[in-house]
């Protein structure tokens, strides 16, 4: 080999390396404030070696390596990056999680001798740390919450919870019987008044308006809004498989219909500017009548997802960097009872998984993983997080 094409090897080698650090392999900035990671409902922080929120491996997200010959850890982040998985009841309304929630993460501040946070909700996670942030404000006098991101978030209510409701205590004992014929049998002991607090939370309007209980996300939204003194970046990212359900939710679905028609609105409003429920579906808007069109992700609809800012996540590869920006087409959801046709019915940003794709559970746990990396996921957003503070 002659000198010249020796060189030119070398410059191209070390030119796919430079770009490969720079882009599919870079760590994420840190963030100033910690990352809080908020579980959906069922969910917890570890269980038997499984993360909420880790990989199909078992590694939680936020783990930095930090430690000589660490394995275990999400090499994608900052060493010093601090994060922490909160755990709060598993089945009970926003109104009572919220506050666990903020007991939670005020603790943790005290521990890590940090004045903020940033907080990643999954599903009613994300719900929950509205409430979280706003107790966090009265407690401490300042603003506690630097960014907001939900994933998957029901803000605007979900069809399952009226499937559920509607069979009542047999839909309750049916759901007893399914955890105690799993794994979930050692991790949960679900009491009746949790397990139906929980879904009443996620019916828009009030469930039973004479039961002197004003309960739904209508409510709750206009109790906890989107307030910028409260929280300073507001963002959501919005899930609807288009393929079909994995093992988790295929299990779920024999509780309850799966099937949601989540891409519709209406348009008509109540006196204070608040969307109708005009399907009577449990959520706020109308579906566009057609249940298969991959509008949803096994358990939310797109039109229920949208909170502040729609981002969009681009995937990498070798010679492309992943990352999260905002979808300015889609424009801002402050009023959370009101966001407007095209934030309601657009696949505009969507990420094609279910629900549970973003937590890790992959196929089978440990065994079989699926095709969304999580860690380099969770780092991107941690990333995006930091230039966001």
């Amino acid at each position: 080999m002659n000198t010249t094409k020796a060189a030119t090897i070398l410059t191209l080698v070390g030119l796919a390396v430079c770009l490969t650090v720079s882009g599919a392999w870079a760590r994420a900035d840190k963030t100033t404030y910690p990352v809080v990671f908020a579980h959906g409902m069922l969910g917890f922080d570890q269980f038997l070696g499984i993360d909420y929120f880790g990989s199909d491996y078992g590694v939680f997200v936020g783990d930095p390596c930090d430690r000589f010959l660490e394995t275990s850890c999400n090499r994608n982040i900052d060493r010093n990056q601090q994060a922490y998985a909160t755990d709060v009841n598993p089945f009970q309304s926003s109104e009572y999680r919220g506050l666990e929630l903020a007991d939670d993460i005020e603790g943790y501040l005290a521990t890590v001798g940090a004045n903020g946070v940033n907080i990643i909700g999954h599903s009613q996670g994300g719900v929950d740390a509205r409430k979280a942030a706003r107790l966090l404000y009265d407690r401490m006098g300042h603003r506690v919450v630097h960014a907001l991101i939900s994933i998957s978030s029901p803000h605007r209510g979900s069809s399952v919870s009226k499937n559920v409701l509607e069979n009542g205590e047999d839909g309750f004992n049916a759901f007893v019987s399914f955890l105690a014929g799993g794994v979930a049998s050692s991790l949960f002991y679900v009491e009746q008044g949790d397990y139906f607090a929980s879904m009443k939370a996620f019916y828009y309007d009030d469930w039973d308006p004479e039961d002197g209980e004003i309960t739904g996300c209508k409510a709750f939204n206009a109790t906890y809004p989107v307030n910028s003194d409260h929280v300073k970046y507001y963002g959501s990212l919005i899930t609807a498989d288009q393929g079909g359900l994995g093992p988790v939710l295929l299990f779920l679905g024999l509780l309850a219909p799966l099937d949601i028609d989540g891409d519709g609105w209406c348009g008509a409003t109540d006196s204070e500017g608040n969307l109708l429920d005009c399907q009577g579906d449990g959520v706020a808007g109308d579906g566009d009548g057609d249940f298969e069109d991959g509008d949803d992700d096994g358990l939310v609809g797109i039109n229920s997802q949208q909170m502040g800012y729609r981002l969009t996540y681009t995937e990498g590869g070798w010679f492309k960097k992943s990352g999260f920006s905002e979808d300015k087409a889609m424009g801002y959801v402050a009023n959370l009872n009101a966001p407007n046709e095209t934030q309601s019915t657009s696949y505009s940003s969507v990420l094609p998984y279910d629900h549970v794709d973003v937590c890790g559970l992959g196929v089978i746990p440990y065994l079989i993983g699926d095709s969304f990396d999580e860690t380099r996921f969770y780092a991107d957003l941690i990333d995006f997080i930091a230039d966001k503070e």
